[in-house]
C-alpha cells in the first residue's frame, strides 16, 4: 500500500508535465505568433505594422528601418519579401467590388460606404514585380460567424481601410535607390530555428514559385 502514494504523485506530475508540455506547443504554434515571428526573421526586425488573414495562415508586414516589407503564407513557413518602395498599390475588395484603393500616382478612391453584411471581405497588395504582382488576404468569408476568433464583415472593412492609408503613406515616401540586397524576388522558406547569420537562406526553384 506504500507504493500507492509514490505512484500517485507521480501520476500527477506526469499529468501537470503534459499540461505545460502541451501549452506551450499550442502557444508556439498559434498562427499569430508563428506568422509575427517569421516576418521579424525575414524583415531584421520587429514589424512596424502587421495584418493577418486569421485563420488562413496569411499575412504581411513592413519595416521602414530595413526599408523591406514581406507577404507570408502556410501560417509563417513561406514568405515574399519586396523593398518598401516596390509597393505600388492596395484595393479593398468586398464581394468583388473594388470599393476603395490607393495606387501610385494616382488619386485616392477613399471607401465612401459602410459595409455591414458581405460574403468576403479581401485586401489586396499591388507590387512592382512582374513575377508576384498581387498577394490577396482574406479578411472575411462567409461563414467567418461560425469561427472562434472571428469579428465581423464590418471590422474587416476598416482594417483593411486602414491599411490603405498605410499604403497611402508609403507611398508618398521618396523613392530609395535600388539596392540589390534589400529584398529578393523569391519566396523564402522560414523554418522554426534560430537564424544563422552566415546561413544563406533556401529559396525555391523557379519552377516552385507562387
Amino acid at each position: 500500500m506504500s507504493e500507492w502514494p509514490r505512484l500517485l504523485l507521480l501520476l500527477a506530475l506526469a499529468g501537470i508535465a503534459v499540461t505545460i508540455l502541451g501549452s506551450a506547443a499550442i502557444w508556439l504554434m498559434d498562427e499569430e505568433r508563428r506568422i509575427r515571428r517569421a516576418l521579424k526573421r525575414v524583415l531584421k526586425g520587429p514589424p512596424e505594422a502587421v495584418i493577418l488573414a486569421q485563420g488562413r495562415g496569411r499575412g504581411a508586414g513592413f519595416n521602414f528601418s530595413t526599408g523591406v516589407m514581406a507577404v507570408a503564407w502556410d501560417s509563417g513557413g513561406w514568405l515574399l519579401p519586396y523593398r518598401v518602395d516596390e509597393l505600388f498599390g492596395a484595393e479593398l475588395i468586398v464581394d468583388g467590388q473594388v470599393l476603395a484603393r490607393v495606387h501610385r500616382g494616382e488619386t485616392r478612391r477613399p471607401l465612401e460606404q459602410a459595409v455591414e453584411h458581405a460574403a468576403r471581405v479581401t485586401l489586396r497588395l499591388i507590387f512592382d514585380d512582374p513575377h508576384h504582382p498581387d498577394f490577396d488576404l482574406d479578411l472575411w468569408l462567409a461563414g467567418d460567424e461560425t469561427r472562434r476568433r472571428a469579428s465581423s464583415p464590418s471590422d474587416a472593412v476598416q482594417e483593411a481601410n486602414k491599411w490603405l492609408a498605410r499604403a497611402e503613406a508609403i507611398l508618398r515616401r521618396p523613392i530609395a535607390p535600388h539596392s540589390p540586397t534589400a529584398a529578393r524576388h523569391e519566396a523564402r522558406r522560414i523554418d522554426e530555428q534560430p537564424d544563422e547569420e552566415d546561413e544563406p537562406p533556401f529559396y525555391l526553384d523557379s519552377d516552385e514559385r507562387l
